[in-house]
């Protein structure tokens, strides 16, 4: 069928599945379709009186709750843009993100930025008019913001209007079903699969915060049968009992997608034998969204460790001297969109080659097949003693460990080799004060090569990734180099 308005969306798959059928859970609140949609209409109209209208920007710094999807929907009904950031992010770099987004208004839940930013509150416009709004198309659909991994913010503007045909599928994604979204919206990915499995008429259960054994009780309770994680997520899923694991039927389960980081060997391993090749898919990308990489787990088992073949783009691995390099190389991966610009930055320049070639800044290199492997990104990686060391090889060995919970690895300067490895160590509660550098020296003995052992072990409480997965390696270093 044709595209409709993102605004219309809501009402339209109600008229199908029916308005009363449930839309959105999350904890003990259900909305139907038209539940959704009225409230959406209400702050809509609220909105407007603002002065909202047609392509403007409104920044959201929304906790994951039912208010954000109230928020968006409004937005698009406006033909405004959500300009989406984490309400946890520090004040500068909020305030610098908010410099260059220059939004119409901020909407937060939290009273600090509300008085910080003039924002209004995530209750503004819950009482507003319901007459009916003819739904406009935003020029641009959506805005997300990242800190970069230089520290630097900028802002994803997606070129795709606010508009959608709910026909096109999408990473294999069901329609008319139960989709479970365990991530922070936020994020790229969370914020495209809950609003596309809303799209696709699926019925969404949303998590406020991720927690391991809620997931499991929520795919059983509700008969999930889509999902998307990230590494660190199915970690400590996998770290929980065996005999808590077992209690819970995941039969519905059809795909279990990761993303946002690397996936150690091991970890993919032990989901491919829990849940079966079939059901495990891997997606590499950037929220820029020029190009992909995807693989199914069957695929996996014959290419361990790739992410799989290029997908709505073409790829090639680019050299230091700017040639393409040989089959089994590393270098830069360049790729070029199969589908036109999907994209444009606000406060950044785009890391491209003549020819539409563009860069996420991530190393990698092909095998025969054609499959992908990823290395690590340009500014993660390590240079000691001439060798180039990649963290997220170091990263996965340490969290083999059964008393590692987390772990990030970065280059410190060194007057011999230029840089050595440091890891940055979250142990798991049960062996805090316990775990020592000796162990895992030990346990990595047999797991990596020798030049890329750590030099030395740091033990901390602090999170090491957020609620997406990602670690800010910059920050980390720079706060121990001015230590």
């Amino acid at each position: 069928m044709a595209s409709i308005p993102l605004g219309d969306i809501l009402a339209f798959n109600g008229e199908r599945r029916g308005p009363d059928t449930w839309c959105l859970r999350q904890d003990d609140r259900v909305l139907s379709w038209r539940d959704l949609d009225a409230a959406a209409m209400r702050r809509a109209h609220s909105f407007r009186a603002r002065g909202v209208t047609k392509g403007d920007t409104v920044t959201l710094a929304l906790d994951n709750d039912i208010p954000f999807f109230e928020v968006i929907f409004a937005l698009w009904k406006l033909g405004a843009m959500p300009h989406v950031i984490s309400h946890r992010l520090p004040r500068r770099e909020m305030a610098d993100i908010l410099e260059i987004a220059r939004p119409k208004l901020v909407v937060a839940h939290d009273p600090e930025v509300q008085r910080a930013f003039g924002a209004v509150g995530d209750d503004f416009g819950v009482n507003g008019a319901t007459e009916p709004i003819k739904s406009e198309i935003a020029p641009h659909w959506r805005a997300l913001s990242s800190g970069g991994s230089t520290g630097r913010p900028k802002i994803i503007v997606a070129h795709n209007p606010g508009e959608h045909d709910p026909d096109v599928p999408a990473l294999n994604m069901p329609r008319d079903d139960v989709m479970l979204n365990p991530g922070p919206l936020y994020h790229s990915v969370p914020f495209n699969v809950a609003t596309g499995a809303l799209f696709r008429g699926n019925s969404l259960v949303n998590m406020s915060a991720f927690d391991p054994e809620q997931v499991l009780s929520l795919i059983a309770a509700h008969r999930v049968s889509w999902v998307i994680m990230v590494p660190t997520m199915m970690h400590r899923i996998w770290r929980l009992p065996a005999e808590t694991r077992a209690q819970y039927d995941l039969s519905s389960l059809g795909s279990v997608w990761h993303v946002a980081a690397p996936m150690p060997v091991w970890l993919k391993e032990e989901w491919i034998n829990w849940l079966g090749a079939s059901r495990i898919w891997e997606l590499y990308g950037g929220t820029e969204s020029q190009g992909f990489a995807i693989i199914n787990g069957v695929d996996w088992v014959n290419h361990r460790g790739s992410v799989g073949k290029p997908f709505r783009c073409t790829m090639r691995i680019v050299g230091e001297d700017g040639d393409d390099v040989a089959v089994g190389e590393v270098g830069e991966i360049y790729m070029k969109s199969d589908v036109g610009q999907t994209y444009h930055y606000l406060g950044a320049q785009v890391r491209a080659l003549d020819g539409g070639w563009e860069s996420l800044g991530d190393f990698g290199y092909f095998d025969a097949d054609g499959f992908l492997y990823i290395a690590d990104r340009r500014t993660d990686l390590i240079l000691s003693g001439g060798r180039n060391i990649y963290p997220a090889e170091i990263e996965g060995a340490l969290m083999q460990h059964p008393d590692v919970e987390g772990a990030v690895a970065i280059g410190l300067p060194d007057d011999d080799m230029g840089s050595r490895v440091h890891a940055i160590i979250r142990a798991a509660p049960h062996a805090r004060g316990v775990l020592d550098s000796y162990a895992l020296h030990a346990f990595l003995a047999d797991r990596i090569a020798r030049y890329k052992m750590p030099r030395s072990f740091e033990f901390t409480e602090e999170q090491l990734r957020d609620e997406a997965g990602k670690v800010r390696r910059s920050a980390l270093r720079s706060a121990r180099l001015s230590a």
